[in-house]
């Protein structure tokens, strides 16, 4: 009998030991629920975060294009407005000589007769 008890003394230690260890593991995987559910949630954060930023490089991006282009008209107007300058330079030149010829031809003869 007192080797039964002893048998019975060994395989409740046994027992209590295993569940401790049950137990212990078993806190050991709520801990890592914990963990994985706390990491999840940065991870959802993170790509609501990149998702804002992607919005918001995207909006940047088209208002750039739009800002290009409209520099692109700028451009193209300056460039026809300083071909004109030149044009209405050489036109009053021209007609300042005329001018100015015109003006000569008439002392010419006025002297002469």
């Amino acid at each position: 009998m007192a080797d039964a008890m002893m048998v019975s003394s060994d395989q409740r230690g046994r027992l209590l030991m295993t569940t401790e260890r049950l137990n212990q593991s078993s806190d050991r995987i709520k801990e890592s629920r914990r963990t994985m559910l706390e990491t999840e949630e940065l991870g959802v954060s993170i790509l609501q975060d990149l998702h804002q930023q992607r919005q918001s490089l995207l909006h940047a991006h088209g208002t750039l294009h739009g800002v290009d282009d409209n520099i692109s008209k700028s451009k193209k107007i300056l460039t026809a407005m300083s071909r004109r300058m030149s044009r209405n330079k050489w036109i009053m030149g021209s007609v300042i000589i005329v001018l100015i010829l015109a003006i000569l031809l008439i002392l010419y003869f006025k002297l002469i007769h």
